[in-house]
């Protein structure tokens, strides 16, 4: 048996426990990192395996991110822009491909104007959201007590124009049904990245990307901590009390810390045995946070055909199963890469069907965004981060009906020396890479705090 002393041992090697490591060394603290997986990154994974650099995981940086930001010019890295020249297309009720520029979709001009005024409303409630305490919003329990659906009904009778609006954060970053989360929880995502508007912006929500892929950010993290990340360890039981905790892992490795850092999806947290368990309150907490479900695919081809056609490589619907598509082509290389998303019930029904089967219905979706030569990638890849056995789902976790205002300013309150930290917990930047370094920082604050010596 393995036994190891560290003034703090943090769980997960990711982009937030590496974040939090990283600056927890340099304040002087003696650190070890366990990660449950062979490799580092946790939803960050670039893989080219298939001959084609892909980014299974999470890939974008928008202008607001100032925390990932920093993170990539500190570690060296470059960045390009995401394609976007030309127009963009969206399917409507209609089945009719239409071209448009611009963040509002080409529907009728009733609802195009529908769509304008229900961003504005949106806009003027984010605006009062605190990202990092929507439960404190005067409304929020009437806010957190009606589904995302049902808000949008009370809002406007234009159907067209509800489909469209809901999609920016039901399918697009919940990933979850629009009658699974509140209006609240909704509000939170939009004020976590600054606003409504942005969210139905992809040039600015999908700005730019790190040349080589973002999990070189992990990666370079790793590599600066050496031999104090451990992988293929996963974390099976944490003894705790005041005085700090024991940490048994695989491999027979045992940890003994004067604090612990947990940073991983919330919905891991019950994987491990706590001895003595944790408080009742945190154990129903834990019952309502869940991920929702995504494929990403991955399409490359010999090379990007659709600007030949004036298309930007954008394309939305919420009527078909891949209801966004982009042009996700890398940096320096000649051939053309589209990137596409099926979510919630949708992953779910392309999930129940064979892989070939899968595949087809898949491409002739991109079809009807680009033509008939969309159907014929020669490298094509899905990325089901609900099958990763360390993260089952996507892109991270939220509260069912009522659980953020009665929850949520628990998440971030520690348990003896346990604290808790991911970009499923974060304020700004929550569910994004920029989150998870945001609460990398602030847990390394927190513990840092517990660390220092009680004054005389």
């Amino acid at each position: 048996m393995d036994r190891i002393e560290r003034d703090v041992v943090v769980i997960g090697a990711g982009a937030c426990g590496l974040t939090a490591a990283t600056q927890l060394r340099r304040s002087g603290a003696s650190v070890i990192v366990l990660e449950a997986r062979d490799r580092v990154g946790g939803r960050l994974r670039n893989d080219d395996s298939s001959g084609a650099l892909l980014e299974l995981g999470g890939q974008w940086v928008s202008p607001d991110q100032t925390a990932l930001k920093g993170a990539i010019e500190e570690l060296g890295l470059e960045t390009f822009s995401r394609y976007r020249d030309g127009d963009s297309v969206y399917i409507g009720p209609d089945g009719v491909s239409h071209r448009f520029t611009g963040d509002i979709f080409p529907a009728s001009p009733e609802t195009q104007a529908e769509i304008e005024r229900m961003i504005a409303v949106l806009d003027g409630l984010t605006a009062e959201i605190d990202p990092d305490r929507p439960w404190a919003h005067p409304r929020a329990r009437e806010l957190d007590g009606i589904t995302w659906r049902a808000f949008l009904e009370q809002l406007s009778d234009d159907a067209e124009a509800r489909s469209n609006v809901a999609m920016f954060t039901a399918e697009a970053m919940l990933t979850k049904p629009a009658h699974a989360f509140s209006a609240l929880q909704s509000l939170l995502m939009a004020a976590s990245a600054g606003s409504f508007s942005h969210l139905v912006d992809a040039d600015f929500i999908l700005d730019k990307r790190v040349v080589g892929g973002l999990q070189q950010v992990p990666l370079r993290l790793a590599a600066a901590l050496g031999d104090d990340v451990l992988l293929s360890r996963p974390v099976r039981r944490i003894t705790w009390s005041a005085d700090g905790a024991v940490v048994e892992a695989d491999g027979d490795l045992v940890v003994e810390a004067r604090q612990v850092v947990l940073a991983v999806p919330p919905n891991l947290y019950d994987r491990i045995d706590y001895v003595p368990t944790l408080p009742l309150r945190r154990h129903v907490l834990h019952q309502h946070l869940s991920l929702g479900l995504v494929i990403k695919i991955h399409a490359v081809y010999e090379e990007p055909f659709w600007r030949e056609d004036g298309l930007s490589g954008t394309a939305f619907s919420p009527y078909l199963s891949v209801h966004e598509a982009y042009d996700n082509s890398n940096h320096g290389d000649p051939r053309g890469i589209l990137v596409g998303f099926a979510s919630d019930a949708r992953a779910d029904r392309l999930l129940a069907l064979e892989p070939d089967e899968r595949r087809e219905a898949i491409l002739d979706d991109l079809a009807r965004y680009y033509g008939e030569r969309a159907k014929h990638p020669t490298i094509y890849v899905e990325s089901d981060w609900g099958s990763e056995e360390w993260t089952r789902g996507a892109y991270a976790a939220s509260f069912d009906m009522g659980g953020l205002e009665r929850f949520g300013a628990d998440v971030r309150t520690p348990v003896g020396p346990i604290h808790w930290a991911s970009s499923d917990i974060a304020g700004a930047g929550y569910q994004h890479v920029d989150g998870a370094i945001r609460m990398g920082h602030w847990v390394a604050d927190q513990v840092l705090a517990a660390l220092a010596p009680t004054p005389a």
